[in-house]
């Protein structure tokens, strides 16, 4: 009497239930006969016995969850058998080949009833095809022969170079996919700085149920005004970066929620603002951050954006100076882009984005012409605020673009 147990699947998984058997008590069986259909928290697998012979025990009944290595049927009047795949010393169970993973491949000596163990082990028998590759699944021979994989070409990864299911669905895999040469493959490793943004990008995303509004703008006259103010050679230059800012600190002055935070239940709303940029360095993006923006004026202001700039492109700042932003600005127009859904920086809950300024036709005075226009994007955290009040920053921000001069008065 032969009892097969549950074989290793190979898969890292330690259990299996039984979906539907294939024979019952009392049937008889031959070598590599399907018996039962397992299911994993990965596939359905159908199960073949290694073992000729009556069936004398089901070992559990279909929706049974039965662990590896536990009895899965026993097969009597089986004593000429021969188990195929590898007998384990440990008794750990039977190992099905083309899926789990086993110690060295043994023959036992087979001897008829009252016979005497020979003196000396008989001579190995010549391996045929089949042994030398140490396929015995007929699954993993099925799976080969469908998909015109040739098990002579493979080399097999089990214990004993037994060929797996693995080995031929990696050639399969294999066929499918064209190679690419080693040395056009480049792995960076995932850490320091780029890693923190990553896991931080990622928690954005996960976390906050963000939205998007943007508008077209006419910066015809934000760039006459900048020209104007850098007119002086005595006088510190103002960038536009520095102008988008000082009209989105006014802006969150304006609708405060979106220079908030949210901890647990509670939005929280700071009386200051810390405004963030996003600079792009050899080390990858940062965001330093501009503390009390909202005292400085906008000669300080783009002194100071300035002064983080470069210390982060030669990699001079502070931890304290890359923490603690309320809202951050994006300039990706001097990528070439015109818009972009960016990525909220958390545990902020919006960020103002401005693209690049291009000549588009505009109506002035119900006349077309050429004007340099942008896009502002603007993405915001839901929970925080609704569209109104996003909509109306963004207005706000647009107004000031539009009409610096007037709207400058009041800032």
């Amino acid at each position: 009497m032969a009892v097969f147990k549950l074989p290793d699947l190979g898969e890292g998984l330690t259990e299996a239930e039984i979906v539907a058997w294939h024979v019952a008590v009392g049937d008889t069986v031959t070598v590599d006969q399907t018996v039962v259909e397992v299911e994993t928290a990965k596939a359905s697998v159908e199960v073949p016995v290694p073992f000729a012979g009556r069936v004398a025990t089901l070992h559990g009944a279909a929706g049974e969850v039965l662990a590896v290595g536990s009895p899965l049927i026993t097969v009597d009047s089986a004593a000429d058998f021969t188990e195929p795949g590898v007998v384990t010393p440990e008794g750990s169970g039977n190992v099905l080949i083309g899926y789990g993973t086993s110690q060295t491949r043994t023959r036992r000596a087979r001897r008829s009833r009252g016979s005497k163990a020979p003196a000396t082990a008989p001579a190995p028998a010549p391996k045929s095809a089949s042994d030398r590759i140490r396929v015995v699944s007929p699954l993993v021979r099925r799976l080969a022969r469908e998909s015109g994989v040739d098990l002579h070409a493979l080399t097999g990864t089990g214990t004993g170079g037994i060929v797996s299911r693995a080995d031929v669905e990696r050639a399969i895999a294999a066929a499918e996919t064209p190679a690419v040469p080693a040395s056009d493959e480049q792995r960076i490793p995932l850490r320091g700085l780029r890693k923190t943004v990553a896991d931080k990008l990622a928690r954005s995303r996960r976390e906050i149920p963000e939205a998007t509004v943007w508008v077209d703008v006419d910066a015809t006259e934000l760039l006459q005004l900048r020209t104007a103010l850098n007119s002086d050679p005595h006088a510190s230059k103002i960038s536009l970066l520095a102008l988008v800012g000082r009209f989105a600190v006014a802006g969150l002055r304006r609708f405060p929620e979106l220079n908030a935070h949210l901890e647990g239940d509670e939005i929280v709303i700071p009386s200051a603002v810390h405004l963030g940029f996003a600079a792009q360095t050899d080390r990858g993006l940062v965001v330093p951050v501009v503390q009390n923006a909202h005292q400085h004026t906008l000669e300080d202001l783009s002194a100071a954006l300035a002064d983080r700039t470069e210390q982060a492109r030669a990699g001079r700042l502070a931890p304290a100076d890359l923490t603690g932003g309320t809202f951050t600005v994006n300039n990706y127009g001097v990528f070439g882009v015109d818009g972009s859904a960016a990525i909220i920086n958390y545990p902020e809950v919006a960020i103002l984005g401005v693209g690049r300024i291009i000549d588009r036709p505009w109506i002035v005075d119900s006349q077309v012409t050429a004007r340099k226009i942008t896009e502002l994007t603007l993405a915001f955290d839901h929970r925080v605020c609704d569209g109104a009040t996003a909509g109306g920053f963004l207005r706000f921000v647009a107004d000031c673009i539009e009409n610096p001069v007037r709207l400058l008065r009041t800032l």
